[in-house]
C-alpha cells in the first residue's frame, strides 16, 4: 500500500468515526460566535444608562440580589461595564445556578435567569459536553477534536497537487461542473482555505478540555521557561482580622482594584468563603473580553493586598492562556475575528457532510464494479 493510500485510509476512517461529533461541535460554535451581539439586540437588561457616580459596593449588590432567596450564597459577581449591568451568580437551594442582573449604580434588579434557561448557555453546553455528564462529554469532544486535527493535516497531504499545472484548479471550486464534482471541490478547496483557522480554533478548544494542552501552550509561549511567581496562590491569615472597620473588606478590595486599574472596563470578583481563601479580583481592559487583565488577591480578613499581577508583567504563556476564550470565539480581533471564526466553523461543519457524500459515492461505485455480468445462454 502506497503512502498516499495509507493517508487516505486514515483520513477516511477517522472522518467517519468523528464526523457526527465534529458536525455538532462546529454548528454550535457557529451559533455561539455572535451570542453577545444577538443577546444585546434582544434583551434590554444587558444595557444600562451610564451615571455620573461610582458603582455600588459589591456587598450591597450581593445583599440585594440574595434578599429574596433564603439560604442562597454567591461567590462570584461581575461588573460588566459602565453601560452594562452587574451580575451576582447565586447558588440557590433546589435551583440551578442563577444569574441575578442588577443596575451597578443603584442596585435595582433588572433580570433573573437560571443558567439553563439561557439558549446560548445550552448551546455552549452542547458545544463543550454534548449535554452528556461534564467529564464524559468533555472527553468525547476533546478526543474527537484531536482526531479532527489529524484529519485536517492528512487532508492537506491528500489535497496537495503533485504538479504546478494542477495548483490553479486545486484552489478553485468548479461551480459549473456536475454536483459530485462541486461537492468534491467544496470538501477539498474549502477545507484547505479553512485549515489554519480551524487548527487555531481546535487547539484553543482543546485547552478548555485538557490541562495538558493549557500547560503546553504556557510552556510554548514561554519557550520552556517557568515563572513560578505567577502561579503562587496566597492565603488569608485569620489571625490578622481587623475589627471595627467601617467598610467591608470586599468593598475596600474592589475600591483598591478600581484605583490601581482605572481604565479597566469589567471586573470579576471571587469572594470565596474558605478560612484561608482570598478575595480575588480580575480587572479586564475591555468589557466582555477575557484577555488583558490585571489580577489581585486580597486577605479576606484585613483587606491587605497579597498579590498584584498586572497584565504587562505576565509572561507570554500566561497571556496566551488568558486570551484562550477570546481566540476561540474570534473576538480577539473584534467583529472581524468573529466573522472569521464563524466562517471557519461553518466550513468545519460542512466537511464531515461533503466527506461522507464522497465516501458514499465511491462505496456505491465500487459495489457496482464487483457485480458479475449474467451468463448468456448459447
Amino acid at each position: 500500500m502506497s503512502f498516499k493510500k495509507v493517508i487516505l485510509f486514515i483520513h477516511r476512517w477517522l472522518g467517519l468515526i468523528s464526523g457526527l461529533v465534529v458536525f455538532i461541535v462546529s454548528v454550535t460554535g457557529c451559533i455561539y460566535c455572535f451570542q453577545d451581539e444577538v443577546q444585546d439586540a434582544l434583551f434590554s437588561y444587558r444595557k444600562v444608562e451610564i451615571q455620573n457616580k461610582p458603582f455600588a459596593d459589591p456587598s450591597h449588590l450581593k445583599q440585594i440580589a440574595l434578599a429574596k432567596y433564603p439560604g442562597a450564597t454567591a461567590t462570584y459577581m461581575y461588573y460588566f461595564g459602565k453601560d452594562r449591568p452587574a451580575a451576582v451568580i447565586a447558588n440557590i437551594p433546589k435551583r440551578e445556578l442563577t444569574y441575578i442582573y442588577l443596575n451597578p449604580y443603584d442596585g435595582k434588579v433588572l433580570h433573573t435567569e437560571e443558567i439553563t434557561q439561557n439558549f446560548f448557555t445550552v448551546v455552549e453546553y452542547i458545544h463543550l459536553y454534548l449535554l452528556l455528564p461534564a467529564k464524559v462529554g468533555q472527553m468525547v469532544v476533546g478526543i474527537s477534536v484531536i482526531v479532527f486535527v489529524a484529519i485536517m493535516i492528512t487532508g492537506i497531504v491528500l489535497w496537495w497537487p503533485k504538479r504546478k499545472s494542477d495548483r490553479k484548479r486545486s484552489f478553485t471550486i468548479k461551480w459549473g461542473a456536475k454536483w459530485k464534482r462541486v461537492n468534491y471541490d467544496l470538501h477539498n478547496v474549502l477545507g484547505f482555505y479553512a485549515t489554519a483557522i480551524v487548527l487555531i480554533l481546535a487547539v484553543s478548544g482543546l485547552s478548555i478540555a485538557f490541562d495538558w494542552v493549557t500547560d503546553g501552550i504556557y510552556k510554548a509561549g514561554n519557550l520552556g521557561k517557568s515563572y513560578p511567581s505567577e502561579k503562587i496562590e496566597p492565603k488569608s491569615d485569620s489571625l490578622q482580622q481587623v475589627t471595627g472597620a467601617t467598610r467591608l473588606v470586599v468593598d475596600r478590595a474592589f475600591a483598591e482594584a478600581q484605583r490601581r486599574s482605572p481604565n479597566a472596563e469589567m471586573f470579576l470578583i471571587a469572594d470565596n468563603s474558605g478560612k484561608s481563601e482570598t478575595i480575588n479580583i480580575d480587572a479586564y481592559a475591555i468589557s466582555m473580553r477575557f484577555g488583558n487583565s490585571d489580577a489581585y488577591a486580597f486577605d479576606r480578613y484585613n483587606g491587605k493586598l497579597l498579590k498584584y499581577l498586572p497584565n504587562v508583567k505576565k509572561s507570554t504563556g500566561m497571556k496566551l492562556n488568558e486570551y484562550n476564550y477570546d481566540i476561540h470565539v474570534g473576538q480577539v480581533l473584534g467583529l472581524t475575528g468573529k466573522i472569521i471564526a464563524f466562517t471557519a466553523s461553518l466550513i468545519s461543519a460542512s466537511l464531515p457532510v461533503t466527506g461522507f457524500i464522497i465516501w458514499w459515492g465511491k462505496r456505491k461505485k465500487s459495489k457496482k464494479k464487483k457485480v458479475k455480468p449474467a451468463r448468456v445462454m448459447a
